[in-house]
């Protein structure tokens, strides 16, 4: 069985603050301090391992898209590990794991909310919460990086 590793930045808020997991974050022989500490802005990391149980190959790879409206490219990992094809698309949230979904045409992913949708060189954002007819939020082109 093969591991995918996922790695996210996710902040960690409110450990020193919490009676219970300092009493046994720290030293038995460390005493406590007088004056309560400020809470260090959110820099930890973690990360994300995801059992896909395949028995062959994986791929990853990055797509960048220019975006409609948007200044900065959007970078898009797709991993394809039969049969599960994952999309890891940044929104406004983060970034979210997207899995693929029936689509008439193209790799459709869906991912709480969203639906990320490519056909060839073009990709679409969708807010479902928009309702059945409502355009997309996100209308991107792949940039072709070949010189």
């Amino acid at each position: 069985m093969r591991l995918l590793h996922l790695a996210f930045l996710l902040p960690v808020i409110g450990l020193a603050g919490s009676p219970a997991l300092a009493a046994t974050a720290a030293p038995a022989a460390a005493p406590a301090p007088a004056v309560p500490m400020p809470m260090p802005p959110p820099t930890a990391t973690s990360s994300v391992t995801i059992s896909l149980g395949i028995t062959g190959d994986f791929e990853r790879k990055t797509v960048k898209y220019g975006c409609e409206g948007q200044p900065a490219q959007l970078a898009v990992d797709y991993v394809n590990a039969a049969p599960n094809y994952l999309a890891l698309v940044p929104v406004e949230e983060g970034t979210l794991v997207f899995t693929t979904v029936l689509a008439a045409s193209g790799a459709k992913y869906a991912s709480g909310k969203y639906v990320w949708w490519t056909k060839g060189t073009e990709a679409s954002l969708y807010d479902l919460t928009a309702g059945d007819n409502a355009k997309p939020i996100l209308t991107c082109a792949e940039v072709n990086e070949t010189p």
